[in-house]
């Protein structure tokens, strides 16, 4: 395994942080987190490889996992929980697995990220295939956790990729498609909750919008497939309706109750022309 210290884990830029006054602090934090977008960008061939491979798996009925530890695991649950209410995608269709399970949501769970075969495990709780893609996420690249995951699956002929934040970590040694946004030092020694977090959310928004988009969860710019589930999202549905088929709302409205949902109506409009 490589032994060299990830990138993740350089002295920050800045130090004698308490003698900072709050002003000095925002502006330093900002200014080190403007540099990510940039990252991000040269990294766009990469996502864009992974993001071809995983379309034709869903398609054919496969499904996106996400798997991590910490900061890595709770955005990568994130990410799946929010595709379902986005896309009107099944809750199975994008899982994403944490170390030490739901409780590290909210809790760290001791030495969770150190057991190698215990991220299969929780694959196999799923009944993981050939027609599924893993993506490891893991800012330093070196969590164990997930790189046995990541070797677990490959060795079975699953698509796998990863999202790191460091430059030639075992992670991207063990993944098919990695990802690597190189994001530098912290602003807090060591603190991937910070920069790293940040681009690991651009590229995870990144893949699943797009994922979603190519399977045809978008129409125009609208997500027509969403859950209706507040008086928000209703309202959202309504104006989509109003825009699209030239209706006053109050029709709209009715149209949107009677179906369901907004590619419905739009499907039912179109059927009857």
């Amino acid at each position: 395994m490589n032994k060299k210290n990830p990138d993740t884990e350089r002295v920050s830029n800045y130090d004698h942080l308490e003698k900072m006054n709050t002003f000095e602090l925002l502006s330093n934090i900002n200014k080190e987190d403007q540099t990510i977008p940039g990252i991000v960008k040269k990294q766009i061939t990469n996502i864009e490889k992974l993001v071809n491979v995983i379309v034709p798996k869903i398609d054919a009925g496969g499904r996106l996992f996400y798997i991590g530890a910490g900061t890595s695991g709770r955005l990568g649950v994130l990410d799946a929980s929010e595709c379902p209410p986005t896309f009107g995608v099944s809750p199975g269709i994008v899982i994403g697995l944490i170390a030490g399970g739901d409780k590290a949501l909210r809790d760290a769970v001791e030495n969770a990220e150190d057991d190698t075969k215990q991220a299969w495990n929780d694959l196999q709780e799923h009944d993981l295939s050939k027609k599924d893609v893993v993506v490891g996420i893991a800012a330093s690249g070196t969590t164990p956790y997930v790189i046995g995951g990541i070797q677990d699956s490959r060795k079975r002929g699953i698509i796998t990729g990863c999202i790191t934040c460091s430059s030639g970590s075992p992670l991207a040694e063990a993944s098919e498609y990695p990802i690597e946004v190189v994001t530098g030092p912290e602003f807090v020694t060591g603190s991937t909750r910070m920069k790293a977090g940040t681009a690991q959310k651009l590229v995870l928004n990144m893949i699943s919008t797009s994922v979603m988009i190519k399977l045809g969860r978008v129409k125009g710019n609208k997500m027509v497939d969403m859950q209706l589930s507040n008086v928000k999202l209703v309202g959202r549905g309504i104006r989509m309706i109003m825009e699209e088929l030239g209706v006053e709302e109050e029709e709209a409205g009715k149209l949107l109750k009677e179906h369901g949902s907004v590619r419905a109506v739009l499907k039912h409009t179109q059927d009857k022309k």
